[in-house]
């Protein structure tokens, strides 16, 4: 990647009070020199609203996706979607942030509120110029990034969010992009800075949204590589070759597995350390390899932290989750370093097979360490990380 650059995407939604759907959507494009992020409000809420919504983030994703102009888009999505015949207005609005791996940045809305851009620490006006496409003014821009550039966009419910029918106008644009920047300024991530945001909207609505609350989040940050290396190769002749590799990359370095553990220590001339802590009754101890910034064990280790991750990833943080992750043992902080840590993850996958792994007392199918490995890289994709994996 250009610049050795991350583009860190996520975003938080939360749905008028009292609907079990939001009417408002959120699509992410990876295309190969880019990554897109796209939201879309239905008018009104509930099914019809997340209709509406979803049908045109999935217009717009598809028609990004193959490399189309906006004009094209745009033109597309009026002969798709209806105008209302009591106001004129259009049934869906939407939001574009592309941010390509060479630094260029490129905005498109139409009819939400305006893109905020958060840049050293200060709100910063985005370059927009107007133009009609279909009878619809969008208005767009092209800038080139810097590291630490954070972009948020969000839905009409962002705004005058106030309690009950009172709309807060105090609580306007300008409002909400220093809001953004203190977001930025808290937050080490797009996750976190887009929670923050959504959840001061919340609160302003005393918890009770009387419209569907979006916000997205696109960070521009150097890359952050964390690595794990779990299982050992098929061919024993491959130990160097595999350990090598993971050495050699940048970043964090996991080792994950008893055997796997074992293996890296005896290659890097290394002793096994195993640490003596408190006992957990679903994860086994850790140990500790010099050059290593954590060792665990394999199998039961990452599949608790799959589990805590999809917690996450569903937004299941609630206070039991968080005294879950203030454990201190091999999963919890692996869970940890993917959640804060890092915006790459390289898995070095072994293929060797474990005669343990047939246990069928344990509580989940291990027989194959690639099933594992599949539910691990699902999750970070669902975390928008990008994943690297090397089979030996």
């Amino acid at each position: 990647m250009n610049r050795n650059i991350s583009i860190d995407l996520a975003y938080k939604s939360v749905n008028h009070v009292g609907e079990e759907l939001c009417g408002d959507n959120v699509e992410i494009v990876n295309n190969d020199d880019s990554r897109i992020l796209i939201l879309t409000d239905g008018m009104g809420s509930g099914v019809r609203a997340n209709i509406l919504a979803t049908l045109t983030s999935r217009i717009i994703a598809t028609m990004m996706r193959h490399k189309m102009s906006v004009d094209e888009v745009v033109s597309t999505i009026a002969k798709t979607l209806p105008i209302s015949s009591v106001n004129g207005a259009a049934y869906s609005t939407f939001s574009v942030i592309q941010a390509f791996e060479n630094g260029r940045v490129y905005v498109v809305e139409y009819d939400n509120p305006e893109c905020i851009l958060i840049r050293h620490g200060k709100v910063e006006k985005l370059p927009f110029r107007y133009r009609n496409i279909e009878g619809k003014e969008i208005r767009e821009c092209e800038i080139w990034s810097e590291i630490g550039d954070s972009f948020a966009i969000m839905s009409d419910g962002c705004l005058y969010c106030g309690t009950g029918d009172i709309m807060n106008y105090s609580w306007d644009w300008k409002a909400l992009s220093g809001c953004a920047a203190k977001a930025a300024g808290r937050s080490r991530n797009a996750q976190q800075m887009a929670d923050y945001m959504n959840n001061a909207c919340k609160e302003l609505y005393g918890n009770k949204p009387t419209d569907d609350t979006t916000v997205a989040v696109l960070r521009i940050q150097e890359e952050h590589i964390l690595s794990i290396l779990t299982g050992p190769p098929a061919d024993k002749a491959d130990d160097y070759r595999m350990v090598e590799a993971f050495m050699e990359t940048g970043g964090i370095k996991i080792v994950s597995g008893g055997s796997t553990s074992q293996m890296v220590a005896r290659v890097l001339n290394e002793k096994l350390i195993h640490v003596d802590g408190e006992m957990d009754a679903e994860v086994p101890p850790m140990s500790r390899i010099n050059g290593v910034d954590l060792v665990t064990e394999g199998v039961l280790t990452i599949h608790k932290t799959v589990e805590l991750l999809e917690r996450y990833v569903d937004n299941d943080v609630s206070d039991d989750f968080f005294l879950e992750l203030s454990k201190d043992n091999g999963a919890t902080r692996l869970a940890c370093y993917l959640m804060e840590d890092c915006s790459t993850v390289k898995l070095f996958v072994g293929k060797a097979v474990n005669a343990d792994y047939n246990d069928k007392t344990l509580p989940f199918d291990i027989s194959a360490r690639q099933s594992l490995t599949q539910s691990l890289i699902s999750v970070l994709e669902k975390m928008n990380k990008k994943v690297e994996v090397y089979y030996y």
